[in-house]
C-alpha cells in the first residue's frame, strides 16, 4: 500500500505541473481495497492542487439508479472521488448515460465514452454493422460517435461528451469531423502507437485529439527527473502533428 501511494502521488507531483492532463486507472486503486480507494481520493486532490485536470479511468456503465450512483460518485460536486472526466461504457445503451452526461454538464466536468478501443477484441463488437434505415447501416463504433455528436451539438467551443479511441485502429472509415467534442486516444507507445498512427486514424480530426501514454512514461520513475524527461519526450512527438 506504501509502494502504491509513494509511486501514485510521486508520478503526480513530478508532472502535475508538466502535463495538461493526469488519467489515473480507478482498478488499480480499488484492488487495494478501501484503503486504496482512499490512496485514489488522496492522487485526485493532488492533481487540482498541482493544476492538472484528472481523466479518471472508471469505464462504468449501467443502467437507472445504478447509473445514477456512479454519475454521483465520479462526477458529484463534493465527492471525493470526482475527477475532471471519466471514461464510461455505452454497451447497455448510450442513452444510459444521459443521467452521468447532465451531472458532467452541470458541473463542468466531462465524460469519455469507449467508441473504438485499441484491444484486439474491441472489432468483435465495435466493428460490427447496426442496421440502418436506408440498409447501409454503420459500425456500432460509429453509431457511438454520432451519439456523442448529437449531443454536443451546439456547444461551444466544445461539448462535453467525448469519445475513446484507439490511436492502433488504423483505417476504419469512421467519421470524428461532426463529433465537436474532445478524442481521447490511448495507445501510444507500450501498445505500439505513434505519433504517425495519430494523422492516420484521425485526419482532419486531429485537433480534436488528446494523445495519452501510461507505461512508457511510467516505467521511467520513480526518479522524477527522468519522469519529466519521458513526458516531454512523449509531447514532442505530437508537438508537429498541431
Amino acid at each position: 500500500m506504501q509502494g502504491l501511494e509513494r509511486c501514485a502521488r510521486g508520478m503526480v507531483e513530478a508532472l502535475g505541473d508538466q502535463v495538461a492532463v493526469l488519467k489515473p486507472q480507478s482498478a488499480f486503486f480499488e484492488a487495494y481495497g478501501s484503503a486504496g480507494v482512499a490512496v485514489l481520493e488522496r492522487v485526485l486532490a493532488d492533481c487540482a492542487a498541482a493544476g492538472a485536470l484528472s481523466l479518471l479511468d472508471v469505464k462504468r456503465g449501467d443502467i437507472g439508479s445504478t447509473m445514477d450512483a456512479y454519475a454521483a460518485a465520479y462526477l458529484g460536486e463534493g465527492s471525493p472521488l470526482a475527477a475532471d472526466a471519466v471514461t464510461l461504457s455505452p454497451y447497455l445503451g448510450f442513452g444510459s448515460l444521459d443521467g452521468a452526461v447532465e451531472l458532467a454538464r452541470r458541473h463542468g466536468r466531462g465524460v469519455y465514452v469507449l467508441a473504438l478501443t485499441s484491444n484486439p477484441e474491441g472489432p468483435q463488437v465495435q466493428h460490427a454493422l447496426t442496421a440502418g434505415g436506408d440498409g447501409a447501416g454503420s459500425t456500432v463504433g460509429q453509431t457511438v460517435v454520432d451519439e456523442a455528436a448529437r449531443r454536443n451539438a451546439g456547444a461551444e467551443p466544445l461539448g462535453d461528451v467525448g469519445v475513446v479511441v484507439g490511436a492502433t485502429i488504423g483505417r476504419t472509415g469512421t467519421r470524428f469531423e461532426h463529433l465537436n467534442g474532445s478524442v481521447l486516444a490511448p495507445g501510444l507507445g507500450a501498445q505500439g502507437g505513434t505519433a504517425a498512427d495519430l494523422a492516420e486514424v484521425f485526419g482532419a480530426a486531429l485537433p480534436l485529439v488528446l494523445p495519452t501514454t501510461s507505461r512508457d512514461v511510467m516505467r521511467a520513475g520513480p526518479d522524477p527527473v527522468r519522469l519529466r524527461r519521458a513526458a516531454r519526450a512523449v509531447v514532442e512527438s505530437v508537438a508537429g502533428l498541431r
